[in-house]
């Protein structure tokens, strides 16, 4: 058997799902681009889906839900200058390709009787970062449910504190196709798995929760017996010591954030202020401020879509550009922002491969894919034992940011009360509030222990929600303001 070029596998998988079964091809896509560029427009697009989705959830020890759903449709875009026109069907055909086409073009003003001539279709290059596997497959129901009652076996052995335990198991296979009016033409083949792990302790009348799980762009293979009681233990272990907690001191002191997710922080408080509409926009806080300093020295922020199997990586964007790995701060100086087309072309730089929806049914935007910290060279038990007074916070939940001001708010799911460099008690409601821009600022020490999160993210913005990861080491913040309970 001879084996193709994974670029041209996975452009030969999406013609198969997405235009052979309707009686399309790619003159089909020129004609309708054709009709858009008819008028003066800037750019013009044709964005394709297919997403097949499966779900099972357990608690109490039995399956509660399990959905599985299909899902197609066609986005048509174009854009004028600022202006974009979108429509978009879950009918794929020619007349209603034509049709959106015809709606949309109504942007650019007319510019001459009947179809253009549209560039010669040309093949995108992309990446290869994870395989075409379609995850739902790779196990069968009996087995996916199985997997389910071994979490709840296994969370119930590890301690009798355990009252309740609750799993869930979701998968997709998302096969994208764009066709853009400069003739490219560029797919990708999108595995997504989770796992996720929820347990609720109960002692002496008093509950608590904790969460782990995790997954990525690969099968279901990848949850075996030693990554399933990983998870286990992460969310019995934070389940207890939450019944442990005492209440949150509050006022300004030393941050210690450990390694992975608390990344969450980063990617709300300085990640949304780099996307490259806020700053063209001028309403961001890092707006017109690229080769200044807005973070301590050591500080080097990246966006990096091309880390292979990671939650958030992409072969080539929702616009057809390949990603890319993307330096926003380096040392402490900001470089640059993350672009989809539109922005890009508007504010004269190349796009870097950030350009993400939701669906067909929604218009690209600039968007995160997996945003981290690079490490430092500190011991990260050097860091903690560096604290006098404060907080050393190992996991969050919730958070919100104003990209405006760079202000934010965040809550710690688990986190601990360090006096003299000693870990004395966990605490409980402490609330971490600042500004971004403030904040990297105050970083004084940088662990060396950089790690990803375990692959559970998802970013919304604008009512859109995409796969993302975050990362970082443990990091040192001197005077942020805690907001706690006692």
């Amino acid at each position: 058997m001879i084996s193709r070029e994974p670029t041209i596998e996975r452009l030969a998988t999406a013609k198969s799902l997405l235009l052979t079964p309707f009686g399309l091809d790619e003159s089909h896509l020129t004609r309708a681009l054709g009709e858009i560029k008819s008028h003066h427009v800037d750019e013009a697009d044709l964005y394709f889906q297919y997403t097949r989705s499966e779900g099972w959830s357990l608690e109490e020890g039995i399956v509660k839900t399990g959905s599985f759903s299909i899902d197609q449709g066609v986005g048509v875009r174009a854009v004028s200058g600022e202006k974009t026109a979108f429509a978009y069907s879950d009918d794929i055909s020619e007349a209603a390709l034509l049709d959106a086409a015809r709606t949309v073009r109504t942007i650019g003003s007319a510019s001459q009787k009947g179809r253009v001539q549209v560039a010669k279709p040309k093949v995108a290059s992309s990446r290869s970062l994870y395989s075409g596997t379609d995850p739902i497959s790779t196990l069968d129901s009996a087995t996916k449910v199985a997997l389910l009652g071994k979490v709840e076996t296994l969370a119930r052995a590890k301690d009798p504190r355990v009252s309740q335990v609750m799993a869930g198991l979701a998968m997709e296979y998302d096969v994208v196709l764009v066709a853009r009016a400069d003739g490219t033409l560029a797919a990708d083949v999108r595995p997504l798995v989770r796992l996720s792990v929820t347990v609720i302790a109960e002692q002496k009348g008093r509950r608590e929760m904790g969460s782990a799980g995790g997954g990525g762009r690969f099968g279901l293979a990848y949850f075996d017996d030693a990554q399933i009681t990983q998870y286990v233990n992460e969310a019995v272990h934070a389940a207890l010591t939450n019944l442990e907690a005492r209440p949150a001191p509050a006022g300004e002191m030393t941050v210690v954030l450990g390694p992975g997710w608390p990344g969450i922080l980063l990617h709300e408080a300085i990640g949304h202020g780099l996307e490259g509409d806020f700053n063209r926009k001028g309403s961001s806080a890092f707006s017109g401020r690229i080769g200044e300093r807005v973070a301590a020295k050591g500080v080097t922020v990246l966006d990096d879509g091309t880390i292979a199997q990671r939650r958030g990586s992409l072969n080539v964007d929702d616009e057809g550009n390949t990603s890319g790995r993307n330096v926003l701060i380096e040392d402490g100086i900001l470089k640059g922002y993350i672009q989809d087309a539109m922005n890009a072309r508007l504010m004269g730089v190349a796009p870097t491969g950030n350009g993400r929806r939701e669906s067909y049914a929604h218009i690209p935007m600039p968007r995160m894919t997996n945003t981290y910290m690079l490490g430092g060279d500190k011991d990260p038990q050097e860091i903690v034992k560096s604290i006098k007074k404060g907080l050393y916070a190992t996991n969050f939940g919730g958070g919100q940011v104003d990209i405006t001001s760079g202000k934010f708010v965040f809550s710690a799911s688990e986190a601990y009360w360090v006096e003299n460099g000693k870990i004395l008690y966990p605490v409980k409601g402490a609330t971490i509030v600042g500004s971004g821009p403030e904040c990297l600022k105050r970083v004084s020490m940088i662990g060396n222990d950089m790690q990803l999160d375990s692959g559970v993210g998802t970013c919304g913005k604008e009512g859109q929600s995409v796969p993302v990861g975050v990362g970082q080491p443990t990091l040192r913040i001197d005077g942020l303001t805690v907001g706690g309970t006692a």
